[in-house]
């Protein structure tokens, strides 16, 4: 078998003096692969998935015709995007392309995988559409099965412009149900993660589905205690930007008996300095890093 293609399952100690006691490291690929392959498209998915990765981190926006599509904005983002036409779209203008003004059978006509990513210029350039989430999951389901890999978790974020409620997305609750339709009908409500930035969302979904993962997700310097008091619950995940991770905010975090799993971490440098802090996992934009975490 290709080694890439051989799931890697790496262990930590559960906590200062927890002697012989492990748990599993989560290894999730943001958006896909997206230092690899075109982010949140099916391909980026499978290339995650023959990378090992235990979640599939991904996300998610909601089109006119209430349909849940994968996509890092809730627009066409002028540095990967061309348009129906192969033209490419402008910073200026990119934010007019706004998916929730745009059935699904408009927006697959959008190419977001020939355009490399400047940020990411080892990304694999192919043509590649925004898809539907219940077309990833089926996707990646039958990768798992027919090359009888591990199955894996799903981190869904949504994603959320602040005021943009009626412009570029739905109200919190109406997304969430629409997330959660597809999750529901695909039967891996088990398997899923939603996440987010805006608290709105998971405080709605911590109402109507308390078994359901949540993880909130920081990118400001605040203390661990005051966003789970804005929060009103404790999340199963805090996911903090990584420069905001030290040894302090992880004890606080399994004090309170919550996961931390940090954003984005591009460095085996990095990973490896997070990794010995104790944290629960990473989201990274290079999965193919993890075999080299010894």
């Amino acid at each position: 078998m290709n080694r890439y293609l051989l799931p890697f399952v790496f262990f930590l100690l559960a906590a200062p003096g927890a002697g012989a006691q492990k748990r599993s490291f989560d290894v999730q690929g943001k958006a896909g692969a997206r230092g690899l392959a075109p982010e949140n498209t099916i391909p980026g998915m499978l290339t995650a998935l023959d990378l090992g990765v235990s979640t599939l981190e991904m996300d998610a926006v909601i089109t006119r015709d209430k349909k849940v599509v994968l996509s890092q904005e809730p627009y066409f983002n002028h540095e990967i995007s061309l348009s129906p036409k192969g033209k490419p779209i402008s910073l200026k203008d990119q934010k007019q392309y706004n998916i929730y003004k745009m059935d699904y059978e408009e927006v697959k006509t959008f190419d977001v995988g020939s355009k490399v990513h400047p940020r990411f210029p080892g990304q694999r350039k192919m043509k590649a559409i925004k898809p539907l989430l219940e077309d990833v999951i089926d996707a990646v389901e039958t990768h798992i099965k027919t090359n009888r890999l591990a199955k894996v978790d799903y981190s869904i974020e949504t994603k959320l412009i602040p005021k943009g409620d009626g412009e570029f997305q739905p109200d919190p609750a109406e997304f969430v149900e629409l997330i959660m339709e597809v999750v529901n009908r695909k039967k891996i409500a088990r398997r899923v993660i939603i996440q987010s930035f805006d608290m709105r969302t998971l405080q709605y979904l911590h109402e109507k589905y308390p078994k359901v993962r949540t993880s909130l997700l920081i990118d400001e310097k605040e203390p661990f205690d005051n966003y789970i008091s804005q929060l009103g619950f404790k999340p199963t995940i805090y996911s903090p930007y990584s420069l905001l991770v030290g040894k302090g905010l992880v004890d606080r975090c399994h004090e309170a008996g919550v996961k931390i799993i940090p954003w984005t971490i591009n460095s085996l440098k990095e990973l490896r300095y997070l990794r010995d802090l104790g944290v629960d996992g990473v989201i990274t934009d290079y999965p193919n890093l993890i075999k080299q975490l010894n």
